[in-house]
């Protein structure tokens, strides 16, 4: 129970820190002169993505393999047949056909090369540099086509994913006016130090979070990459589910859908290359052999639903999520 607890309290300190550090980092940025359209690709899509990463790499670090890549590809998995799935029952998404086609296809590679990379190699720092490569690659080129496409040919995901977390402050006050806490130089000095205790919390609750996923898989005999593929990947991924359900809820399905691509891609090229950046490790051949492959039947039966009709129904999202309890019962310890 003690262990449970730690769990839960890991979870709440990580998730704090991480909502500080983007507040802070968003408001240092600005005062920095960085454009909102930057900001929103760089500081909040990395930020919202610090507990995962923050969980795999001290995992890594730990010597838990399990968790670290399992929290990558459960969060993906989850992404996809848990959130996207709820979001879709909440409210039947509309999907744009110019940026579904381009976004879609990227998740989709991604999950391809990640699956990969676990056949044939280990998470060491050269393939870590190729995929933290890759998403500064995919970040340059989202901030590309958002100044020069049309508003009808659709956002990115990694701009979508910004516009998500607006959804969640859209009500309370977030955009306040800065001089509302004095001079600029109080303000400047406050973000520096919310964003300083937000990183603190966040590696803070990683360390509690990893070492209580650790306890509990001994005490109840079940794998460190099932704690991963499960307890660990929702935990991490619940920034995502309110975010991509208060979106759907909006009706800006768009924003909902754009946030879950947006979350993969980050997931696997960012905190796959940090983790392999920062604590070379293994991917266990579990996850190789069964894991990564649902990672990517559910990557394609995103894109088979999403593609009929353009529009995601609260069937195909039933579907999704029926599928998800089906995958989580075969991870049960037999």
């Amino acid at each position: 129970m003690t262990d449970i607890l730690l769990l839960a309290a890991g979870f709440l300190v990580l998730l704090t820190g991480g909502e500080l550090l983007v507040r802070g980092s968003v408001r240092v940025a600005e005062h920095a002169g960085m454009s909102p359209l930057l900001i929103g690709l760089t500081l909040v899509g990395l930020g919202t993505s610090m507990p995962e990463l923050v969980t795999s790499v001290q995992a890594a670090m730990s010597g838990s393999p399990g968790i670290a890549v399992g929290n990558i590809v459960g969060s993906n998995i989850a992404n996809i047949m848990l959130i996207l799935a709820i979001a879709a029952i909440i409210e039947p998404m509309a999907v744009s056909t110019s940026a579904f086609q381009r976004d879609g296809m990227i998740v989709l590679g991604t999950a391809l090369l990640f699956s990969g990379i676990g056949l044939t190699l280990p998470l060491d720092r050269p393939v870590g540099a190729v995929l933290a490569g890759l998403l500064v690659a995919y970040l340059w080129y989202a901030y590309r086509q958002e100044r020069t496409m049309a508003p009808s040919e659709g956002h990115t995901a990694a701009y979508e994913r910004a516009e998500a977390l607006d959804e969640i402050h859209a009500d309370d006050g977030s955009e306040t006016p800065r001089r509302r806490w004095g001079s600029l130089r109080i303000d400047l000095v406050t973000a520096l130090l919310t964003a300083l205790g937000g990183l603190l919390l966040v590696v803070a609750g990683g360390r509690l979070l990893v070492d209580a996923a650790v306890a509990i898989a001994r005490a109840y005999q079940v794998s460190e990459t099932v704690i991963g593929l499960t307890i660990v990947s929702i935990g991490t991924s619940m920034p995502e589910l309110a975010t991509s359900a208060i979106a759907a809820y909006r009706k800006h399905s768009d924003v909902a859908l754009g946030n879950i691509m947006g979350s993969n891609i980050y997931n696997t090229l960012g905190i796959g290359g940090a983790t392999g950046l920062l604590s070379p490790t293994v991917i266990p051949d579990e996850i190789v052999r069964y894991d990564s492959l649902v990672m990517l039947g559910a990557s394609f039966a995103m894109l088979i639903f999403a593609r009929s009709g353009y529009r995601l129904s609260r069937m195909e999202g039933a579907i999704l999520l029926t599928g998800y309890g089906v995958y989580l019962y075969t991870l049960l310890p037999k």
